[in-house]
């Protein structure tokens, strides 16, 4: 996927990478073989509960979203900016109230929604890129479906 992401005439540039990695936690080797790739998670998710189980003294990693980005740290996503703006939804206060957190994680799930925010690039930006990207992938694009 680097290889991909790192491709800068193709139209796949703002590679974003969502799932579940079963990473445990900061510093396991599951976590450091995903971050050795260029992978980088938001810091803002590091502290936020993931799963139904999640408490003060116990939190998982499995869940990521990530993105590359250069060794000194510099993202590849080139019309997105990330604002600093990440979370996760609990959803147990919403849903089947009366179930304990095993009960919903067998009817609902047991991992929370993750979210992140970014700003998009300036229009100009975009009609600019647009037309490339349709010109190279055969499709053509108008200013209005940008």
């Amino acid at each position: 996927m680097r290889a991909w992401a790192d491709r800068t005439d193709r139209w796949n540039q703002n590679l974003l990478v969502l799932g579940d990695f079963n990473l445990d936690r900061i510093g396991d080797p599951l976590f450091d073989a995903f971050v050795s790739t260029g992978l980088w998670p938001p810091t803002e998710l590091n502290d936020i509960p993931r799963t139904v189980f999640d408490n003060d003294t116990s939190r998982h990693f499995y869940d990521q979203i990530a993105w590359f980005s250069d060794s000194d740290g510099k993202s590849l996503l080139t019309s997105l900016t990330y604002t600093l703006g990440a979370g996760s939804f609990n959803f147990l206060p919403h849903l089947l109230g009366s179930l304990t957190p095993t009960e919903v994680s067998w009817r609902i799930s047991d991992h929370f929604p993750l979210w992140v925010e970014f700003q998009l690039a300036p229009k100009a930006t975009f009609s600019q890129r647009g037309q490339n990207r349709g010109a190279s992938s055969g499709i053509p694009r108008s200013e209005s479906s940008l």
